[in-house]
This record gives C-alpha cells, structure tokens and sequence, in this order.
C-alpha cells in the first residue's frame, strides 16, 4: 500500500514538473489560463491614468522594491555639488533679495511683492533658472534651483512661490522638452528675461485632480486672426482657478480637451488634452482677479475665456502637440514634485530647527531655560530628527534629476511626505514658542510660515490624493519587476505574443514571490548577522541599520504580492490598505536617503543622534504600517496569522526614538556649532540689528557667552552673598566682587537680548485704521516708484498698481488689487511665435 502511494505521488510529481519545464505545454495547460484570470482582475485604466502611470522614470524606488536592495549601487551615486557660478548667484543675488524681503509688509501691507523686488527678480533672471544659456538663462542644475527657492522660502513664501512657479510645471519646463524651435526661440528669451510672466492653468472647478472631466474644451475651425482670413486654429472656451501668478501673467499655459468635429486635422473628433500658449491680451481672456490663500500675497487667481480663438501654431509642440498633453505634464510634474515643493518644505524646517534651538536656550522659565524641560526636548528632537531626514530626501531626489532621471515614484514620495513633515516642524515650533508664535506682526519669524503651510500640502497632487493613490498605486506597476509586464501582456490584443510575454513574466514573478516570501522569513529571524545586507566597511552604528531595510525590503515585497493577489483591481480602490504599502515604500526611501546622506557628509560622529533619530523614527514607523496593513487586509484567520509569521516571526520588536535619544537631539539644537549649522545649512539668516531673527542669533551667543558668570551668580544667591531678584542684582554683584564690570556688561547685554527675543508686536485699538494708515503710506511709497519707472520710459507696463479699481464686470470696488490695462494700452497683434513684436516690460 505504502508503495502504491509513493509511485503515485511520484507520477503526479512528474507530470507536474513535466508541465511546469516545458514551456509550450506550460503555456496551454496553465499561463492562458492564469491569463484569463488575470484579465477579469485588472481594474479599468482610463488614458490619463495610463499617462501617469507611465511617465517618468525609475530609479532607487526600484531597488527598494526588488526586496534586496544594492546598497553599494546607492552609496554610488555622486553627491551633487554647486558650480561656482551657482553659489555665487546664491550668495550674490539670492542673498540680496532675501535681504529686500519684509514678509510683514509683503503679506498684511502691499498684498503683493513690492514693484522694485519684482523689478529685482525679472532683471536677476530668477525667472530663467532651469532655462538653457543659448536662450538667456542660467542651465542651473536642479540642486541650484532647489537651494534658491529653500533660501527664499525660509525667508518669504510669497517670493518663494514667485519663483518657483516659472521654473517649475510651466511654460518654461514644457517649451524646453517639447516645445518647436521657433517657440522656443520666441519664448525662452522673454521668459529668462521677465519679458513675460508666466502661468499654467491646469484645475478646473468642477474637475479638480479628475483630469478626465477636465470640461474645458477647444473645437477645430477656421477664424481670422491679426486682420488675415481662413486661419487654422481652434475656438477654446475655459474656466480655470487656483492658478499661480494668473493675476499678473502675460502669457498663459492652458490645458484643455480639443475636438475635430469636421475632420479637419484627420479622422478622429476627440483629439485628446492638448497644451497652448495663450498671450493674456488675446481678445476673450479673462483674468487679472485674484484668490487670497491663507494670508498668501503670491499672485493666484482665476481665469476664463469663451469661444477664445487662437492659431494652431500655439500649441505647445505644433500640430504634433495636438492631443499630447496629459503625457507632456505627467513627464514634466517630477520638478514641482521632485524640487520646488520639498525645497519650500526643508526651508520651514529649518527655519523651524533653528529658530528653536536658540528660542528654547535663550527663553527661560522657572529660571531655567525651556529646551532644559523634557516637553520641550521632545519636540526638538522631533524638530532636529525630521529636517535630518527631510533634507538627505531632498538631496538624494535632487541627485537623481541632475543624473537625468525623471523619478516619477520617488518625487511623489518627496512631495507627500516633506510638506508633511514640514508640517509637523512647524507646529512643534509654534508649541514651543507659545505666544511669541500666535501673535502675527512683524516681528513674528514662524506666523506666515504656519499659515501658509497647507499651500504645498494642497498643490502639485493633494497630499490625500498622493498617499493613497499616487505613491503605491504608480509605484506597484513601475518599481515592480514583473507586474507592468504582465499587465502589458493583459493587453496585447494577440494572443500568441500575449501568451508568450505573460508566461516570461509570470514564471519570473512566481521566482521573485518564493525568493521574498524565504527572505522575510530568514531576515526577520537572522537578518542582524548576515552581512551582505550591509555594505562594505560601513561603521558599526550604521551597519543594523542597513540590515533592517533590507529585512524589511524583502518583507515589502512579499507582502505586495500578496496584497495584489488577494484584493486584485480592488485594491484600486481600497485607498488606505494601498497607503499603508505606499508608507512602507516611503520609509525605506527615506531611510536609505538619510544612511546616504550621513556617508555623503563624511560620517561626521557628532551627526550620530541626530542619524539615529531619524532612522530609529523611520524603522518604527515602517513596522507601524506593516501592522495596520496586515490587520487590515482581508481573510481567514489562519492566512492572515501566516503572513504575520512571515513577516514579524518574533513579534514587534523596532521601538521609537529613545527619550535620551531627543535629549541629545535637542541639546545640539540649543548649542552654536557645526552640527547646528550643518543642519540648518542654506537658509536665509539675516545679520542686520533690526531683524529679529539676527537678534535671537545674538541672544544665544550671548547666553552661551554668559553661562558661567549666570554660575556665579546662582551660587552667589545661594550664599546668599546678593539678592535672588530684582533690577540691581548685577550691581549688587558687582559690588561684592561676585563677577567684573565686563561680566555686567555681558550680563546687561543679555537682559536686553532676551527682552528683544520674548517681545511680540502690539498694535493701536483700532486695527482698521492702523492697517488703513500703513496702507495708504505702502500706496503712496508705489506710487512714487510708478512715477519713477513712468520717467524712465518704462510708461508701456503691462500691468500698474493702483489703491481703487473697479473691475469691468463687477462694479464694487476692490483694494490694492492689479489692474490689467491691456485693455487701455495697444499692444500690436501678431503670431508670437513666427513674428516679431513689441516687447511689453511688466512692472508686476
């Protein structure tokens, strides 16, 4: 019987094995039938998300997600490194117009830069940083783009966003990649030079982030156009808001669907999203209103237009750009997403860190200053250990642009979590600085920065949207080895090549499940002493971490797979099971970035707490989201006890950062030094007396200077020797050779710093009329440059400042708003692209 039983195990073994080898009958018998299946799995993919879906590129993410990352490839990758010439725009005119910024007045005063920053930031180039040389702008690298807009960010978000706009998803970006050589020429000039201001009107009201409903449209036709019949172009009618610089742009980027009813282009009506280059004085443009977004005095507003006619040579592209759009800004987002957004969000970190290391030194309470109070130390640590691993993402993102990437995964990982995080940074600041925080006024450092936050959160791919949709969603088709190339297969039409690929890719993936499933298992168990996990001659203190991710790697993929297989084209739409993969995605990338980061700066052993800080905060959170997921997914009890097997075999064991941990993070928050400005490295710190933020700087020299005569005295006091309070302990000590003329005169010094520091703004009763008054002095100071400018010949301004203008289509009148006087001046119409015409400076 026994034997009976073993022969016919070992013919089913056989003829399974027979099956599987042999690929022709392996197709037929089990591939076209998993093939079947898979097709009824797939969830429905419209052509905007496909277009998302492939564009960009992949790159570390990708490694991440094979579950044995090549830690050697990463440590590989060159740092990026300024030229000369860029950190000479940084500290030249970076530096001067930080030093011309006063957010005070900017956002509560003008509600708007003031005309000679605009005038500053157009005649600098700041509008031309990403645009090529032979066109008149700068080629900078997208490090240098990144570190001007953090500088500025840390010191104005309003010019922040002004500058960052025009060098991010824009005209500028499209033109360079897909843009004719005679737009090109035409444009690119102008544009470096602030000759033209630039927008893209992108988000329709109804539509939002659904680009498929987009319900601006644009229908083929014949028109006359600059005074010549029988044109070929198309009559576009839109409504667009939340659109950055719209209010003062002359030339809008607008994306919309175009149609062919009459076949004039070919065969097909619906063409598809396509991109234009639309002048803000063509006849039918409505824009110049504006939108206030939480007290944010960049220009953004709303524009519009009905039955607008426009050749077809303003299509971004030509006739060949007919239908490309979506594709066009899905392969272009990676720079507001990889750079500008990270690079504002770093900056309000580190305004963050450095503000409050020195507040927490220099304010005291209880006689004792307030980063001594384990409260306070908690949230520096949480400050000092997330502007560490922010800024190794930002850099490590930065690398892979300059290398010629186009991380589409990795950028959205940036995106989402550095605005969070930033967030976070600046509500812990704002906790630590209690009062001094909420009390808005020009002597607040933190306040604009705090209410102007949500802008990135919201912008760029709504923070909800990236995380449980974006991050794994385009990150399981791209970064996975063999997934997009079975759903490609999916959808081959022919059935021999379909077949072929999908059995290829399927075998691939079974190998690449079991190999994941075993390494989860044995990592878990042993990972801490198999040293291939970790690179060669990393430091001790380093080499677990190292080993961890690859642990958790290889745990990653097993369980997409897993999550794949079981929930199928559900998982679409189960967003928060996805976020949480997207999550442990996320944090392997950051923690890889701030591993790198520490090796790139030299391993710098003072760095140590604020490195494990980060990467201990990172580790838990990842083993966080494992466990949501895994409680989370459904099944029987006994599957889902079996992945928890495979993936935490011994149980939760990554703990959270230490309390000794953000001690230590907090008290080289509070100390000058090396460490302090490594970490706070490339912001804006001001240096003139009347800056409160040069003041704070002062004050915590000072305190470190006074530290040990605050000794003497403390030990006098106990001695009883001088009195414990009053405004004559100085000279009571003093006169009692307690401490030296000199030491008082610190001491004195001291007091009158720490007044400054603790001081917030106060105002008259009657806000109204203070606001009126320093109203009316802002209008009447632009009033006297417009004059200026007028008699400099500069009469032909595109745009002028004016107190009281009523707008043509609503007759109440609207204060310190921007006039278009387009309509009052003549501009010559023309083709800007193949003609030449007049050259309209813009004052705004």
């Amino acid at each position: 019987m026994l034997a009976f039983l073993f022969y016919v195990i070992l013919f089913v073994v056989v003829i399974v094995g027979l099956i599987l080898a042999v690929p022709l009958i392996r197709r037929h018998l089990v591939t076209n039938q998993i093939l079947k299946i898979f097709r009824k799995m797939l969830p429905q993919i419209s052509q905007t998300e496909q277009e998302a879906l492939d564009a960009g590129t992949v790159w570390w993410e990708g490694d991440l997600f094979s579950g044995k990352p090549d830690w050697k490839k990463l440590l590989a990758y060159p740092k990026p490194q300024l030229t000369p010439e860029e950190q000479a725009f940084l500290d030249g005119p970076v530096e001067q117009l930080c030093v011309m910024l006063d957010e005070w007045k900017i956002t509560h005063e003008l509600k708007d830069l003031p005309p000679e920053v605009w005038q500053f930031v157009k005649e600098k180039g700041f509008f031309g940083l990403i645009i090529p040389k032979q066109y008149g702008g700068y080629g900078f690298s997208a490090l240098a783009h990144s570190e001007v807009v953090m500088k500025i960010g840390s010191r104005s978000g309003t010019a922040a966003v002004t500058v960052m706009v025009p060098n991010s998803l824009g005209p500028a970006e499209l033109l360079l990649h897909y843009g004719t050589e005679n737009q090109k020429e035409y444009y690119l000039p102008r544009l470096a030079k602030g000759l033209e201001v630039p927008c893209f009107a992108l988000t329709s009201p109804e539509a939002g982030s659904d680009a498929g409903a987009m319900p601006d449209f644009g229908v083929v036709c014949r028109g006359e156009y600059d005074g010549k019949a029988d044109i070929l172009g198309m009559r576009v009618t839109w409504e667009k808001r939340y659109i950055t610089l719209g209010p003062v742009a002359t030339i809008l980027g607008l994306a919309f669907k175009l149609y062919d009813p009459d076949r004039l282009l070919g065969k097909e009506e619906d063409l598809g999203i396509t991109l234009a280059l639309i002048p803000t004085n063509t006849p039918g443009v409505n824009i110049g209103r504006r939108h206030y977004p939480l007290n944010g005095a960049f220009q953004n507003g709303p524009n519009s237009g009905k039955e607008v006619f426009i050749p077809m040579d303003w299509i971004i592209g030509g006739q060949e750009g007919v239908g490309q759009g979506w594709r066009m800004l899905m392969n272009c987002l990676s720079v507001g997403r990889a750079i500008s957004l990270p690079a504002t969000s770093v900056g309000a970190a580190k305004l963050a860190a450095r503000t409050c290391g020195a507040y927490s030194r220099v304010r005291t309470q209880f006689k004792t200053p307030i980063g001594y109070f384990e409260g306070v130390e908690e949230a520096l640590g949480r400050i000092g250990g997330n502007t560490y691993m922010m800024d190794a993402a930002r850099v490590l993102t930065i690398a892979a642009v300059d290398l010629g990437e186009k991380p589409s995964v990795a950028s959205a990982i940036v995106k989402y979590h550095l605005t969070e995080r930033g967030r976070l940074a600046i509500n812990d600041a704002m906790d630590i600085h209690g009062g001094k925080g909420i009390c808005i006024g020009p002597r607040n450092y933190l306040g604009r920065t705090y209410q102007q936050i949500p802008v990135s959160i919201t912008v760029e791919g709504a923070n909800i949207l990236t995380r449980n949709m974006i991050i794994f969603g385009q990150g399981a088709l791209r970064c996975h080895p063999y997934l997009l190339k079975e759903v490609n297969a999916a959808h081959d039409k022919n059935q021999d090549s379909a077949s072929l690929a999908f059995d290829e890719a399927l075998i691939g993936h079974a190998k690449f499940i079991l190999r994941n499933t075993a390494n989860s298992f044995v990592y878990a168990l042993f990972g801490n002493h198999i040293k291939d996990n970790a690179p060669e001659n990393c430091t001790p203190e380093t080499a677990a971490y190292y080993r961890q991710l690859a642990r958790f790697s290889a745990s990653f993929a097993f369980i997409a797979d897993i999550g794949l297989i079981r929930l199928g084209g559900s998982l679409k739409r189960r967003e928060r099971l996805s976020a949480r993969l997207g999550d442990i995605l996320s944090m392997l990338y950051l923690c890889s970035a701030t591993l790198k980061r520490f090796e790139d700066d030299g391993r710098p052993n003072s760095d140590l707490p604020l490195l494990h800080w980060s990467m201990q905060d990172g580790i838990y959170r990842m083993q966080q989201a494992f466990d949501e997921f895994l409680a989370n997914i459904p099944g029987h009890f006994t599957f889902v006890w079996l992945l928890r097997v495979l993936v935490f075999p011994l149980g939760k064991r990554c703990r959270p950062p230490l309390d000794v941990l953000a001690h230590e993070v907090a008290r080289l928050m509070m100390a000058p030094g090396a460490v302090r400005d490594r970490l706070t490295a490339g912001i804006h710190v001001p240096t003139a007396e009347h800056e409160p933020m040069a003041e704070l700087e002062q004050a915590l020299q000072c305190v470190i200077e006074c530290g040990a005569i605050e000794a003497k005295l403390r030990e006098a006091v106990k001695l009883r020797k001088i009195s414990d309070h009053g405004d004559g302990q100085i000279d009571q000590a003093v006169q009692l050779n307690v401490i030296t003329e000199v030491e008082a005169s610190l001491l004195n010094k001291l007091k009158d710093l720490r007044s400054k520091v603790i001081k917030v703004d106060d105002f008259k009763q009657d806000f109204e009329r203070e606001a009126k008054s320093s109203n009316n002095e802002s209008i009447s100071a632009t009033r006297s440059i417009d004059a200026v400018m007028s008699a400099k010949g500069a009469i032909n301004a595109n745009y002028v400042i004016d107190n009281d203008i009523v707008d043509e289509t609503d007759d109440t009148t609207t204060t310190g708003k921007v006039k278009n006087s387009a309509k009052t001046t003549s501009r010559k119409k023309s083709n800007p692209v193949t003609e030449d015409t007049e050259i309209v400076e813009t004052v705004k």
